[in-house]
């Protein structure tokens, strides 16, 4: 375990050091790399010298207790914010002053924490609307002269991400139809339609009970089997974060206390102590349905 994080699977590209405290990165299959990033509000340092890999087909999570900066680094990786000090690249290339459009367009798809989605439109709409975005296909004046409906291929799109997601039976319905545990699938299901290569999600399990929270990761399995996508998981629920990721990072008033492989993690007695207490004591770091 280290206060960085290393590498991807064996083989897959040259090894070499990264920037202090990252340890050995595996530059043939790093996707987003942070590294040293700082940030400051007036006086006070919300991130100081926070490093973080994420590799490519590799579901990785970011936890701390409130105030801890999570949301801060989850800002300055998308371009919400942008950082005082370090650097964040993106397939190598260094994305730390690159508005957010930009680096959607590059493959960062996102999901935020209060549900954006449309009253009046069904789930397949939400795709539809999203696969036309992506394409460049939407026009306002064939729109308007009722001449811009989809077409068999983006209903195809549509369709092969309503199949991955398992929405099937409500791909028809209205959004407010459904709970609030399959919108969060609708929402995640919209972020895919843009065929990000990573995913960053942040708390997508606000709101959802145990079962529809396991449906959630179940979900982000078959993504990451079936398409490779690489994610970034912001999340409070403990439980959830050890059933979903591989490798663990734990911030701690803006700086990175550990990181490493899930279980080493969640064994760690001082992030046991600190961040999880009694709870901790009911987490078991095995993952998948008990």
């Amino acid at each position: 375990m280290s206060t960085g994080e290393g590498a991807g699977a064996a083989g897959t590209g040259p090894m070499e050091s990264g920037a202090a405290g990252t340890g050995p990165v595996d530059t043939g299959s790093v996707l987003l790399h942070a590294t040293d990033v700082g940030k400051r509000f007036g006086g006070i340092a919300a991130l100081t010298d926070v490093n973080l890999v994420v590799n490519t087909h590799e579901v990785v999570g970011l936890v701390g207790p409130n105030g801890a900066g999570k949301t801060t680094f989850f800002n300055c990786l998308l371009g919400i914010l942008r950082p005082d000090s370090g650097i964040v690249t993106f397939r190598g290339i260094d994305i730390s002053r690159m508005p957010t459009h930009k680096r959607a367009r590059m493959g960062i798809g996102r999901t935020f924490q209060r549900l954006e989605l449309f009253t009046g439109m069904t789930v397949r709409e939400h795709l539809l609307v999203t696969e036309r975005s992506r394409r460049g296909t939407g026009s306002l004046w064939k729109d308007l002269l009722n001449q811009g409906g989809p077409t068999d291929d983006e209903h195809a799109a549509a369709q092969e991400t309503i199949d991955l997601v398992g929405l099937g039976a409500e791909a028809d319905k209205p959004v407010e139809s459904l709970s609030l545990g399959r919108n969060r699938i609708v929402e995640l299901a919209r972020a895919l339609q843009l065929r990000p290569s990573l995913l960053l999600l942040d708390e997508p399990s606000s709101g959802l009970d145990r079962k529809e929270t396991h449906a959630l990761v179940d979900v982000l399995h078959g993504i990451q089997q079936s398409q490779g996508t690489a994610v970034l998981l912001v999340e409070h629920d403990l439980e959830m974060v050890v059933r979903a990721v591989s490798r663990l990072y734990v911030l701690d008033l803006g700086r990175l206390l550990t990181s490493g492989p899930v279980e080493e993690v969640m064994a760690d007695p001082n992030v046991r102590e600190a961040y999880l207490g009694s709870m901790a004591e009911t987490l078991s770091p095995t993952r998948g349905d008990s």
